[in-house]
């Protein structure tokens, strides 16, 4: 058996192991006690009085030393009653009980706050060096006298400097473990923010080039039977937006595969801004959608943040016009000092049904707040409308 298991078997038994020990303990106490030397006892001539002060002396030991860890505070002061009525009635410090009254001192001190301790502790301590001084026979001053309470105090004092060191290592073990808690629940938090930060990027890199897929695709179909040779150019769309698609998905791909696993960041997440505007409105004017474009203010460069953002909010809002709209859109961008306004307005189709997943609306909000800013959606009339807001000189957020 190894030594931790027996410390874990010891700790699971120890009320056992207290009783043994009190047994023992006063077992060998009087053994040695009465063999060691004759004059050992208290100077009582009635025997059968000096054997009922060592069975009263007997039965407190045994009781304290086995119960100690259930109500040591109770048996402490027990001890302290039994010995002052024996050192009452005859006159003598009974060495087993001064010997208990120590060991339950340091077991209640080790468990119990200070304050109570010393208050406790020290009471039984007072009532002891007035009972030896007024009965002990050996008066006030005597090194006996002075001796037990130096014991009784040092026994306190160690006793509640061994609580004092327990609390501390569970402090700082508590401290470790919140921290590691802590650092785990960040981690956990990072990879949620990543994951979310993925999916929204794979939603904006593939949503606009399926919604060109798929337009053009119906139009092939449309004009196979009728018009062959337009399906060249609807086919050639089709190839480039696949194309687009495969270069952004590889682009996020290898961020994710990239050897450091810092994910997405600002210096290798595949650069979009409203710089490469014109070639957004470009693609979606092949795939067949009129877009109005008006500019109010002078354009410049926006925080790195600020400017993905702009632009996915654009590209998402044309994507949905592009989807659920009569295939024309107005887009404004207006440059203010302090902000960048962003409106896209489209006709609603009659026949449009909403079919998408929602994570496009969801994604923009987010971007929006990623930077400060707000952005707002939804029907107005027979017209569909985003609009938002984002701070010139916004920084991400946490």
């Amino acid at each position: 058996m190894t030594w931790g298991k027996v410390r874990a078997w010891t700790r699971k038994h120890a009320a056992i192991i207290d009783v043994v020990v009190a047994v023992a303990f006063v077992g060998l106490f009087f053994l040695g006690y009465f063999r060691g030397d004759e004059k050992h006892g208290p100077p009582i001539e009635r025997v059968d009085f000096a054997a009922a002060v060592h069975v009263a002396a007997a039965a407190t030991a045994l009781a304290s030393l086995s119960l100690r860890r259930y109500w040591p505070e109770r048996l402490l002061i027990l001890d302290t009653i039994v010995s002052v009525a024996i050192m009452v009635a005859t006159g003598y410090r009974h060495p087993l009980l001064i010997v208990t009254w120590m060991i339950v001192a340091y077991t209640f001190a080790r468990t119990t706050g200070r304050r109570r301790v010393w208050l406790v502790a020290g009471a039984c301590i007072a009532a002891m060096f007035v009972a030896a001084g007024l009965f002990g026979g050996s008066g006030w001053i005597s090194p006996e006298t002075f001796g037990l309470a130096a014991w009784s105090i040092a026994f306190v004092a160690i006793g509640d400097a061994t609580r004092s060191r327990r609390a501390y290592i569970d402090e700082v073990e508590e401290r470790a473990r919140r921290a590691e808690d802590t650092r785990e629940e960040e981690a956990r938090r990072r990879v949620a923010e990543e994951r979310l930060r993925i999916a929204r990027e794979l939603h904006d890199v593939v949503a606009h080039h399926i919604a060109v897929i798929n337009v053009q695709a119906g139009a092939a179909a449309h004009v196979l039977q009728t018009r062959p040779e337009a399906v060249g150019p609807a086919l050639a769309h089709i190839r480039r937006a696949a194309d687009t698609v495969m270069q952004e998905l590889g682009s996020v791909v290898g961020v994710l595969r990239a050897d450091d696993g810092g994910g997405l960041d600002e210096s290798t997440e595949p650069t979009r801004g409203l710089a490469r505007l014109a070639e957004l409105l470009d693609s979606f004017a092949a795939a067949g959608l009129r877009v109005e474009h008006r500019q109010s203010g002078t354009a410049r460069d926006l925080p790195a943040v600020v400017d993905l953002a702009a632009y996915r909010i654009v590209q998402e809002s044309l994507t949905n016009a592009h989807k659920y709209g009569t295939g024309r859109a107005r887009l404004a961008i207006t440059y203010a000092p302090d902000a960048v306004r962003i409106e896209v307005e489209n006709p609603i189709a009659k026949d449009a049904e909403p079919n998408g997943s929602g994570y496009g609306l969801v994604g923009m909000r987010e971007r929006a707040a990623a930077t400060g800013g707000t952005v707002t959606a939804g029907a107005e009339g027979d017209r569909f409308a985003v609009r938002a807001e984002l701070p010139a000189t916004a920084k991400e957020t946490p």
